[in-house]
């Protein structure tokens, strides 16, 4: 007996320095390009990180089409951040933990709770904020590991940024196959969803259960990977947070994106895209920050957006799949409408009549302003409507209409971040998210927050609260992002954010009333009352 029992001791020594042996075996992957080898997380889960999608879209291939990844031979390390793309430090300390800026930067991050490529386990692809001239898929905000413990499969993507993601030029438009040109950054994105077709399941994912997300330029990224016949048979639901180009940074036509490419390449000294294509991508970077350069905007180049993507969704000619969208209490300051005016009734108005003229009464019925506490109220929602409220407000509303009766739920976002914590000394949070340094003389100062400001929501639905050393957070903002990580989870697995133990939130196309949910300590479901702010918006962006 004594010996029986000895011998079951040392079964069970050695089987668990065989699980202790296995779990220190770096996980591998086979997609189709060559086989992956990325690390465990304490918790478990499966990091695969810089595993590229694509070929660097240099020399030559800056500003094409992405480039299938060629094969690899032997295994890959995928244990670190690949290079964020090349941008501008213009938010502040957007806390990257990438392997430097290149312009060799199409690489995406899996996290994966899978034990096998048997599991068919939901997907969510996530694309970062930033304008469109900053970000990066390595910020510990986006992190996917939280998201996997929830039972789905999280990746971040990087995109081409600024000049190089969105730059159109005549001669671009001439030698491409589709005779279109200004679009990369959007091309990029598809070509990581089709990546995800076609490598996913080696992770576990199923490639038919991908929801696509992103803040910010993300969302409006989000809504137009929607919209473009090149990826949404790629998709099976969506979010969006803050921002639809439905309203926000919207493509112009492809002319008129060739007029600016020509322009910037007339003022860097370029005579040819030969010489564009030569000059060093710093040059290129620098000369984006320069007075007067215009801003490059997506186009409407007949390829990736056949058309303008407001009549895409009118016509319901978009993803028909499940959408989950919202925006925050704050999302721009009342100085964006008040400028210089002091916050009094009388400053209020004179605002709003500069910027609508002989429909400010109007305005001023709609964003009343007769004490100094309403004024700053009012200009508060009238900036964030402005910004990108209207943008997302538009994008709900008409998915609810035109996107096959597939259900749409909305969210109002508003609590407040807590105070940062003592050791960041006089900084101030950022436009984007980062943090502006008390010695950074050229970022913008931002007045305290009324409300949740624009990317405040992020950390909180994608479980990432601990990743972000700057602010003190409490229990309470623990309770907040456990409800809505919850609720962003289960529309990932399922279509739906209702789950046990969270209120009820009703889709906006499911009964006469439009109900969103209000996420904050205290999560509740309200009802739409500011309906008649976005009809008065309307026709300021439908009729460009």
């Amino acid at each position: 007996m004594k010996t029986f029992l000895i011998l079951t001791v040392l079964t069970i020594q050695v089987a668990e320095m065989a699980n202790a042996q296995l779990n220190k075996t770096p996980p591998q992957a086979k997609t189709a390009n060559g086989v992956v080898e990325g690390i465990t997380e304490p918790s478990g889960i499966r990091a695969f990180k810089g595993i590229p999608f694509a070929q660097p879209p240099v020399g030559e291939l800056r500003w094409k089409e992405p480039q299938p990844v060629k094969n690899w031979q032997g295994v890959r390390k995928t244990t670190q951040f690949g290079p964020r793309a090349m941008q501008r430090a213009v938010f502040g300390d957007m806390g990257f933990r990438s392997n430097g800026m290149s312009e060799d930067c199409l690489y995406l991050n899996v996290w994966t709770p899978a034990k096998s490529d048997k599991e068919k386990l939901p997907v969510l692809v996530y694309f970062y904020g930033g304008g469109f001239i900053a970000g990066d898929g390595s910020e510990g905000r986006y992190d996917g590991e939280s998201m996997a413990t929830k039972g789905m499969v999280a990746l971040t993507v990087n995109y081409r940024l600024d000049v190089f993601g969105f730059m159109a030029h005549p001669e671009l438009t001439k030698e491409s196959a589709h005779q279109s040109s200004g679009n990369y950054a959007y091309l990029d994105m598809a070509a990581a969803l089709r990546w995800v077709q076609q490598n996913i399941a080696a992770f576990g994912g199923d490639p038919k259960r991908v929801t696509i997300a992103g803040e910010s330029a993300g969302s409006i990224a989000v809504s137009g990977l929607m919209a473009s016949p090149l990826s949404k048979g790629l998709i099976a639901g969506a979010i969006g947070e803050s921002g639809s180009l439905l309203g926000g940074l919207p493509p112009v036509p492809l002319a008129k994106g060739e007029e600016a490419g020509a322009a910037f390449a007339k003022g860097v000294g370029a005579s040819s895209l030969a010489d564009l294509r030569a000059m060093p991508a710093e040059k290129l970077l620098e000369a984006t920050g320069k007075p007067g350069t215009p801003r490059f905007s997506a186009t409407v180049d007949g390829y990736f957006f056949p058309k303008p993507p407001m009549e895409i969704f009118a016509a319901g000619e978009q993803a028909q799949v499940p959408l989950l969208a919202g925006w925050n209490s704050e999302e721009m300051n009342a100085r964006a409408v008040l400028g210089q005016e002091k916050p009094t009734p009388e400053g209020y108005a004179n605002a709003v009549k500069r910027l609508y003229n002989d429909r400010a009464e109007e305005v001023l019925k709609l964003y009343p302003g007769s004490t100094e506490e309403e004024v700053l109220e009012s200009a508060t929602a009238l900036a964030g409507d402005r910004f990108l409220a209207y943008s997302t407000w538009k994008w709900a509303d008409l998915q609810s209409k035109t996107g096959g009766g597939k259900p749409v739920y909305r969210y109002y976002y508003s609590r407040p971040r807590p105070a940062m914590v003592p050791e960041m000394g006089n900084a101030a949070p950022g436009l984007a998210g980062g943090v502006v340094k008390s010695t950074d003389a050229n970022a913008v100062k931002v007045p305290p927050a009324r409300g949740a400001v624009h990317s405040a929501e992020i950390e909180y639905a994608m479980g990432n609260l601990p990743k972000n050393k700057v602010y003190a957070w409490t229990p309470d903002d623990y309770k907040v992002s456990d409800v809505m990580q919850k609720y962003f989870a289960n529309f990932v697995k399922t279509g739906n954010p209702n789950g046990s133990g969270l209120p009820n939130w009703p889709a906006i196309n499911s009964g006469n009333s439009v109900q969103f949910m209000q996420i904050d300590v205290n999560t509740r479901l309200e009802t739409e009352k500011n309906r008649a702010r976005y009809l008065f918006l309307d026709p300021y962006y439908t009729k460009q």
